[in-house]
């Protein structure tokens, strides 16, 4: 239940965040803003949906998973932007193979069917 908060909670912080920072690109520039804004905003979804879905922990495992790599992708982006420096060194490559190991682990877990118990409606 409380990792189904998380997601949630994640997923909306992640699309509101997407909002902010592409008016923010838009208006005040910089490629690095609005591509953050851009993966924010297409990950937003998976995020909710797995957290409002009552089915197997595989799901939540890879959406953890992209939720970890969002966060690395879009903070270095945003650091170069914002603060002139990096992260750390290989962040944002690092965060791009997290989302799509993490994305890999939700199309497994669409196969591996309902581990909760309870039929998915």
């Amino acid at each position: 239940m409380i990792l189904q908060r998380i997601l949630i909670f994640s997923g909306g912080l992640a699309g509101a965040a997407g909002v902010g920072l592409s008016a923010a690109a838009a208006h005040a520039g910089g490629a690095n803003t609005g591509t953050a804004a851009s993966f924010l905003l297409a990950h937003a979804p998976l995020l909710v949906a797995v957290g409002l879905l009552r089915w197997n922990a595989v799901l939540r495992i890879g959406a953890l998973i992209v939720l970890a790599g969002l966060v690395l992708f879009a903070g270095d982006l945003l650091m170069r932007d914002f603060a002139g420096t990096r992260l750390f060194p290989m962040a944002a490559p690092s965060g791009g193979t997290l989302m799509i190991a993490g994305w890999l682990v939700v199309a497994i877990g669409g196969l591996t069917g309902n581990r909760t118990g309870r039929e998915a409606s």
